[in-house]
């Protein structure tokens, strides 16, 4: 195991609907993150659990920084 991974027991999973409320987003472009890669996830029956830890990255690999002139 990685020095930054938890063991399973320790991840908390959020729905698509909680990613969407964090993220401040849709349902459906949380599940287009999902379905394209973007978010990882797993699949619990019909439906996605994504590590609430994943959704912090992403925000932070995506975050665009405004520079000043």
């Amino acid at each position: 195991m990685a020095a930054d991974q938890k063991p399973l027991n320790e991840v908390v999973f959020l729905t698509v609907a909680e990613v969407a409320t964090v993220m401040r987003v849709s349902k459906m472009t949380v599940y287009r993150l999902v379905h394209s890669g973007h978010l990882p996830a797993i699949r619990v029956g019909r439906s996605f659990r994504v590590p609430e830890q994943a959704v912090h990255d992403y925000l932070r690999d995506s975050y665009v920084g405004v520079e000043s002139a």
